[in-house]
């Protein structure tokens, strides 16, 4: 079967980590070893005036960060590389967490000098409950910055995962000599250059006196009793663990200056998983079966302003995808043809025959797609794993031009159904909210409606305290409490009731006087 060998090449794995460790400095890196790019762009700077490739929306070249995930694909040594870079910011971790169900494995990235934080950790969560296997690429080693060995520590104790170093550095900051390659045996010398890759000394032993030529007497006795010290402390590494999630192999380098990407890239390609079984909720769906299956993960509206198109988003579960196939989408229980499928190169597109397993692709969408839905060759299955989360943050909207209410009204309808924030509707008096987990989401989709639509909005704030989803088998009793609670009942935009609590205490007092009803945080139940 020729396209098991092309399931087992592919390699889908997304980025993710704090603002600001390097992430997308990372991905530009890895683009410009496959070739896919022959200038790495720089997220924020004066001196190059090519932007990142996956930072491609106006508002993330502004601000420098990345507020929706990108996809971008390359070939590199015989494999078919699948990255997503995912934004880092706390405000966009929806659209993160939702990109994490469609990816195989993940690469952590961790500034040398800030070590772990908060929103690492909340992502390391996410992948632990999935079992994802991840690698860390601990980064910024040009600056200074914490001891290895210490950051190693704080890498298992706030990440809860074994680690086993699969390089290490020589020096940091002003005195960075390079990167001892444990996984190949070999040294690689640092010279600072952000466009091209530095030389490495293929030699064995650490042990000749080859390695004071390169490094200096006082730090070739440091890398030894360093490499001694792994050996001696950290468990051998050893791919199945790595697999099931159970350790996590560590890479040090200067994203930023083309150090130790290389590295990492080798040996990702090596020991990361081709597409995994994913868990529908019929049955488990192994990615070599002969018929497609894929879900969609995220729509994103204006990939191309001039066509005012969606592109929604399909992971390949198993199989191959044909273009003009009829495929049946399970919700609407009908067949559809796809006559223009895309592979992605971030905003830029290319019309594909085929796709395998684990590979993603682009579908246009005319409103026919939600986050969630399933396509298959006509079997019915539903993949699970992509709630909504309950917002925490309310504004009314408002229109700030009356004679673009039209825009306006398009602009949220598609925005809303890429997943960035929710919208709904107060049954008391009918003014549509928009809930966010973030404030910063509030002016992206301002900033969006106004560039992307022509649609001038205005916020009105709302202190609400939390959105639940309401359901309950007895008909008496959810009537019973709408009509108790009708100020505070709204519609989401499925139509399902939704209580909008204002304070906590309120929602404890309403859980505990209606026990005949379920009350919801995420919108999968």
């Amino acid at each position: 079967m020729a396209y098991a060998e092309e399931i087992r090449r592919r390699r889908t794995f997304a980025i993710v980590s704090h603002p600001d460790a390097g992430k997308t400095t990372l991905t530009e890196k890895l683009l410009l070893f496959g070739g896919a790019i022959h200038v790495a762009g720089a997220v924020k700077s004066n001196k190059i005036k090519k932007t990142a490739t996956s930072d491609w929306m106006e508002i993330e070249k502004q601000r420098g960060i990345s507020v929706a995930t990108s996809v971008m694909a390359f070939d590199y040594a015989g494999h078919k590389i699948n990255i997503l870079d995912t934004p880092g910011h706390q405000d966009f971790a929806e659209d993160t967490f939702r990109t994490l169900t469609a990816v195989d494995s993940v690469i952590i990235v961790i500034d040398a000098a800030k070590g772990v934080e908060a929103q690492t950790r909340k992502l390391m969560e996410v992948c632990r409950m999935r079992k994802t296997p991840v690698i860390v690429f601990v980064n910024k080693l040009d600056r200074d910055g914490k001891d290895p060995f210490d950051l190693l520590d704080e890498v298992e104790e706030e990440l809860q995962i074994k680690v086993r170093p699969l390089s290490w550095p020589i020096d940091m900051g002003q005195r960075f000599k390079g990167v001892y390659n444990i996984y190949e045996k070999k040294l690689d010398l640092y010279t600072p250059s952000k466009q091209y890759v530095t030389e490495s000394v293929g030699f064995k032993d650490v042990n000749s006196p080859e390695l004071e030529k390169h490094t200096g007497a006082p730090l070739a006795v440091k890398l030894r009793e360093d490499l001694e010290l792994i050996e001696g402390v950290y468990p051998a590494f050893d791919v199945d663990t790595y697999l099931k999630g159970d350790i996590a192999p560590v890479f040090f380098g200067s994203a930023l200056n083309n150090f130790g990407v290389k590295e990492l890239l080798d040996c990702f390609i090596r020991i990361a998983p081709s597409p995994r079984p994913v868990q529908a909720l019929e049955r488990i769906v192994d990615p070599e079966e002969e018929n497609f299956t894929g879900f969609i993960f995220k729509i994103h509206a204006n990939m191309d302003p001039n066509h005012r198109s969606c592109i929604a988003f399909v992971k390949i579960c198993s199989g191959k995808f044909e273009r003009n196939a009829n495929y049946r989408h399970v919700r609407f229980d009908k067949m559809m043809r796809f006559g223009s499928p895309t592979a992605f190169m971030a905003q830029k597109k290319e019309v594909v025959d085929e796709a395998f397993a684990g590979d993603i692709i682009g579908l246009p969408d005319t409103g026919n797609f939600s986050i969630g839905d399933t396509l298959t060759a006509g079997e019915n299955l539903h993949f699970k794993g992509l709630p909504s989360f309950s917002p925490e943050m309310f504004n009314y909207i408002e229109n700030a031009d009356p004679m673009k209410a039209k825009q306006l009204n398009k602009g949220v309808e598609q925005l809303m159904d890429e997943g960035v924030a929710q919208l709904f509707t107060n049954r008391f008096n009918g003014r549509k909210i928009i809930g966010t987990v973030g404030q910063l989401q509030f002016e992206v989709i301002q900033y969006r409606l106004l560039h992307e639509y022509g649609a001038q909005c205005k916020w009105e704030p709302l202190s609400l305290y939390k959105a639940c989803w309401i359901e309950s088998g007895d008909a008496e009793a959810l009537e019973n409490f709408k009509k108790r609670k009708a100020q505070y009942m709204a519609w989401d935009k499925e139509g399902r009731d939704v209580y909008l609590a204002d304070s906590s205490y309120v929602l404890t007092m309403a859980q505990q006087d209606f026990p005949a009803i379920k009350f919801h945080f995420t919108s999968e139940f």
